[in-house]
């Protein structure tokens, strides 16, 4: 044989052994599932030929009470049969206001694309839909009927969040229909749909619960997620994963807090100079189109986007522009040395309470937020870590202080303190138009024990916890009957537990908090445990929140995913167990995350999904 022959037949037979090689993947598994109705456990046997084998995907959507739907549902009751469909296939119904309709179509359309992402693909990038289907399939219709009765399109702490899904198959008809007294409902409806669909790996197909029944509402009505974009900058195109995400776990909150003391990434058309002097870099800027976008991105899935310009500690660079424009120092501390004895952490800065110019730029930062963010329904002062010693060590504002007869004592302090937050109050009212909102501030001197109802209306502001589970301050500020929102530090911040950025060693709030300890985080047991009675309420719910001084792009999703997903739970469902009965269902939701887009953490082998039960301790 000649060397052209010689190569010609290796060439052939190469061809020929990668099309049996992929022949031979392309046979149905020789595993099979089953499933264990005594505690809702898929099984993996070899099948024999044996009959009520399905697959792992079969088996996951209707074995258990609840199947792989996450957050648990209020009530569920699933079938054990599927039923195939191809995407194409999906029509729908609006019964609702035109308004609602709108949104409701846009959600449908993110309902589509999440179940076009859960076919896998091969490495090349080939979808692995089928080119030939049985008739059966080809004809089977998926119908969405959608009644919503009222007008509701923008979330308050108010708003019913429930819904009702109910899955009947008739011959070659699916019809799932959804009703709901808002949107929001509505939407939550359609994401627990999709969570009845899956990718069928022998039939190439999606299937389809053939048969549901669940009756479905939140245990509370705050269920956040804060991420900051000032230590490190976070691009759109990252918050929108993190929507998506949110929106996978029923989360309704995106706590945007924007600037800090190292960046103000903001821009502000009435105030330019706060981006120019304040962001890390041009390309690292939220324009209000920016602002807009992630606000409407929100809410087509159900989130509120909550803004929080964090005062009056907590500012800094973006504010030197003010000498120049003749009004003075807006900030006091900025970038002081030696920081540790003028803030918590680099660079320092605090809004100078001497300046009667500050409010005024403060009015028109916050008619700036209220026109980007709005309508909205609460706004997030932040008001945490003031330090005194910034101000009392400032010669422009003990000078003020010792003129005004106010005194330089600690209490002095923390009198002009509530007064900036009363005059912060007005101003966002004013900015508003004259509509008062609720207003959020985090746990600090001012509300330590004693002192939240000398300086803070109950009425008027909520209390964000990121203390510890046991500080008696919890109860305190139940009792005097101020509303609360969970993120204490030692379960619900998720920045902790990695290395120390300033110095060495672990950052200060380490461990790290694993899914199982965010999950088994109960605000109502941290409640009852620290007073005697209280309304239930108060708890409007929680917040795990995401610190970025190691975190940007880069790591987000895997930061904040799946352990958002433990938090959702505990928030939507409640439940009344530990995080165990709730392990297989959480890992299979990481899962889809990772069908969707979302770089969730990994946190057991593939072997633990396929094998469920198994990885214990």
């Amino acid at each position: 044989m000649t060397g052209k022959h010689s190569c010609l037949g290796l060439l052939v037979w190469a061809l020929l052994l990668i099309q049996s090689s992929q022949a031979f993947f392309s046979l149905p598994s020789p595993w099979g599932y089953r499933c264990a109705s005594q505690n809702g456990t898929c099984i993996k046997e070899e099948k024999t030929g044996i009959s009520g084998f399905t697959t792992l995907a079969h088996c996951k959507l209707t074995c258990g009470p609840h199947g792989v739907i996450w957050p648990k549902p209020k009530t569920s009751e699933l079938g054990n049969e599927v039923v195939q469909f191809l995407p194409s296939n999906i029509d729908y119904r609006i019964s609702a206001h035109p308004e609602v309709s709108a949104l409701l179509r846009e959600a449908l359309a993110v309902f589509k694309n999440n179940l076009d992402q859960y076919n896998p693909k091969y490495s090349d990038g080939t979808e692995l839909w089928n080119d030939q289907y049985d008739s059966k399939t080809v004809a089977h219709k998926v119908f969405i009927d959608i009644t919503v009765s009222g007008m509701d399109t923008h979330l308050t702490l108010d708003t019913d969040e429930s819904y009702t899904l109910a899955v009947l198959t008739k011959e070659d008809k699916t019809t799932a229909t959804i009703i709901a007294s808002n949107f929001f409902g509505a939407r939550h409806a359609l994401e627990t749909l999709s969570q009845l669909i899956d990718y069928d790996e022998n039939t190439k197909t999606l299937i389809l619960v053939s048969t549901a029944m669940i009756s479905d509402s939140p245990a509370f009505s705050y269920r956040g997620i804060l991420l900051d974009t000032s230590r490190n900058f976070i691009s759109v195109k990252a918050i929108e994963r993190t929507l998506d995400a949110m929106a996978a776990n029923k989360l309704n909150t995106f706590h945007w807090h924007i600037t800090d003391s190292h960046s103000f990434p903001l821009y502000m058309p009435s105030l330019p100079k706060m981006a120019y002097y304040g962001a890390y870099s041009a390309s690292q800027i939220y324009y209000p189109a920016d602002v807009k976008h992630v606000v409407k991105y929100g809410r087509v899935r159900g989130i509120r986007v909550l803004p929080e310009f964090d005062a009056p500690a907590h500012v800094g660079n973006g504010f030197q522009w003010g000498p120049q424009h003749g009004l003075g120092n807006l900030v006091v501390c900025e970038n002081r040395e030696p920081w540790q004895s003028f803030c918590v952490e680099p660079p320092c800065g605090q809004l100078n309470i001497a300046n009667p110019n500050m409010y005024d730029v403060l009015g028109q930062i916050y008619k700036e937020m209220v026109d980007l963010f709005g309508p909205i329904d609460l706004f997030h002062y932040g008001g945490d870590e003031v330090n005194l010693n910034c101000w009392n060590t400032t010669d422009e504002v003990t000078d003020w202080m010792t003129e005004n007869g106010f005194g330089l004592d600690e209490k002095a302090y923390y009198n002009q303190w509530s007064v900036f937050q009363e005059k912060s109050q007005d101003l966002l009212t004013k900015a508003n138009n004259g509509k008062k909102v609720p207003g959020i501030i985090w746990t600090s001197h001012l509300t330590e024990a004693g002192r939240a109802d000398v300086y803070l209306n109950p009425h008027d502001y909520i209390i964000q916890i990121w203390t510890t589970g046991v500080d008696p301050l919890i109860g305190e500020l139940l009792d005097k009957n101020f509303r609360v929102i969970f993120s204490n530090y030692d379960h619900w911040y998720l920045d902790c537990g990695f290395g120390a950025w300033v110095g060495e060693g672990n950052n200060w709030c380490s461990p790290y908090k694993g899914w199982q300890a965010v999950y088994d985080n109960s605000p109502i047991k941290i409640a009852t445990n620290l007073t005697t009675s209280f309304d239930r309420k108060l708890v409007l719910g929680g917040e795990a929140a995401l610190w970025t001084e190691q975190a940007d792009d880069a790591v987000l999703d895997s930061r904040l995913w799946p352990r958002g997903s433990a938090l959702a739970e505990r928030l939507w469902s409640d439940p009344d167990h530990n995080w165990q009965p709730a392990e297989t269902r959480l890992i299979h939701q990481r899962q889809r995350l990772v069908q969707r887009g979302i770089q969730a953490d990994r946190i057991q082998p593939q072997w633990c999904h396929q094998n469920e039960g198994l990885c214990y301790l």
